[in-house]
């Protein structure tokens, strides 16, 4: 039986996935990130808008 899980569940889980994955795969550009995580988590193009601005403000201002 499938669960179904907030959108927003889906959102954070995925920029779970981005902040792994760019640890993990530096190599990989943010956009093939993007484009597999919007796949495995179901990312609204308003989503993987928002997740786009938010990793690419931490690279331009890492802490």
């Amino acid at each position: 039986m499938a669960t179904i899980v907030s959108q927003s569940e889906l959102v954070r889980k995925a920029a779970a996935y981005l902040a792994e994955q760019r640890t993990l795969r530096p190599e990989v550009s943010l956009s093939t990130l993007l484009d597999e995580a919007g796949m495995r988590f179901n990312l609204t193009p308003l989503d993987a808008a928002a997740l786009e601005r938010l990793f690419q403000n931490q690279q331009d201002n890492p802490q």
